[in-house]
């Protein structure tokens, strides 16, 4: 028999992990097939909301927030490509880290149209697969064309406050629940994993949470 499963998916479309994590739970439930229908319910997160417009170098933010250097950065780079290459998500080349809140206003709107989940998957691809800026407008319309949404209405939000207040009391929701890294997936509103993880990871998760309402 099909069970329902609330997924809610809070995330960043800075946090290269969140397009890994994405990516895997969308695989873990294609291999339940039939077993679950699951709503996965994408939601804000800032992981950076002090950022400039014109944003940091990757070495730059890693390096004055991380301590790291230009060698380590390289390497967890590789790390995130082969993570990546695992599920199926291609990283392009990105250069810097931008402000994502004017893209979390307009996924706040697509939600309205029922359309934020692809959404939130055409920005992680624009901004970590084909290295574009998220937070240039021309670019986050681009993005709302292809998941099916006006563009000119996505325009016409940008150029307004429209559902900044909502964003900024969902991250807070969040924070208030001690969420602080993403991606933070959490299960019929109760169970939380943490991270990029395997598909694998996420079957068994979600298998553990249906057995758990037999019991």
């Amino acid at each position: 028999m099909t069970q329902a499963l609330r997924i809610d998916f809070v995330s960043d479309i800075a946090c290269p992990w969140c397009a890994i994590g994405l990516t895997s739970l969308k695989q873990a439930l294609e291999r339940l097939g039939d077993e679950v229908e699951a709503e996965i319910v994408v939601h804000p997160f800032e992981l950076n909301p002090d950022m400039p417009p014109e944003g940091r170098t990757i070495l730059d933010y890693v390096s004055t927030k991380y301590g790291s250097t230009a060698e380590q950065l390289a390497e967890r780079q590789v790390q995130i490509r082969e993570r990546g290459e695992a599920v199926g998500f291609e990283f392009g080349p990105r250069t810097h880290i931008y402000n994502t809140f004017d893209a979390h206003r307009v996924l706040q709107w697509a939600g309205t149209q029922g359309k934020k989940l692809p959404l939130k998957l055409a920005l992680l691809k624009a901004y970590h697969g084909a290295g574009k800026d998220p937070s240039n407008h021309d670019v986050i319309v681009e993005a709302a064309q292809s998941a099916g949404l006006d563009g000119a209405e996505a325009r016409r939000i940008l150029e307004s406050d429209a559902y900044a207040d909502e964003v900024r009391a969902e991250v807070a929701q969040f924070q208030s629940m001690g969420i602080n890294s993403v991606p933070s997936v959490i299960f019929d509103n109760r169970y939380l994993l943490t991270g990029g993880q395997p598909p694998e990871a996420f079957e068994q998760v979600i298998r553990e949470v249906l057995e758990k309402r037999q019991s």
